[in-house]
């Protein structure tokens, strides 16, 4: 299985390359990539893109619900976006954090539907709509693809970022 990459890899700032064909290095990526996904805990894993296991491919799976099934996006592109934003306030609503900055936190305004065109797991093209916690996750992996992470986004919306210990919520500087 694959060891989940961290800040501050370049991997993670590199744009993710077209998938070509679902040949035997790709389901294995897809297999590591799972693992992986399953494996996450503290925090635990909604969604993994294929750079955070050091694989520049245009690959990231998600699964909202913690004991829900995986999805996987190959070759994902979002073709509308919300124009309605899930915005946190306070303590409410979805703090995004990442497994590649573990225990880091940062309120993070994103879209509440998109709409994304991806080929599945058997490389089946899709379009499907996701809104609410699962479009959440997607802009997120979306930016992961493209070499972007949450804290860039912290920074665009001048958001604050949260380091966690246990119980306890400590503001850091970007």
């Amino acid at each position: 299985m694959s060891q989940i990459v961290t800040v501050p890899s370049e991997i993670l700032r590199t744009p993710a390359l077209p998938v070509e064909a679902l040949d035997s290095r790709i389901q294995k990526v897809l297999v590591n990539m799972g693992k992986a996904l399953r494996k996450a805990v503290n925090p635990t894993g909604v969604g993994l893109a294929a750079p955070q296991i050091g694989e520049t491919l245009q690959i990231f799976m998600i699964r909202p619900q913690a004991d829900g099934p995986i999805t996987t996006f190959i070759n994902p592109q979002i073709t509308k976006y919300s124009q309605r934003q899930i915005s946190p306030t306070g303590k409410k609503g979805v703090y995004e954090g990442c497994l590649s900055l573990p225990n880091h936190y940062a309120p993070i305004k994103r879209s509440s539907s998109v709409t994304v065109k991806f080929q599945d797991a058997n490389m089946r093209f899709q379009t499907q709509v996701f809104s609410g916690f699962a479009a959440h996750v997607i802009q997120h992996e979306m930016d992961h693809l493209n070499g972007i992470l949450f804290i860039d986004r912290a920074l665009e919306q001048n958001s604050k970022l949260f380091r966690v210990k246990g119980d306890d919520w400590e503001e850091v500087s970007l």
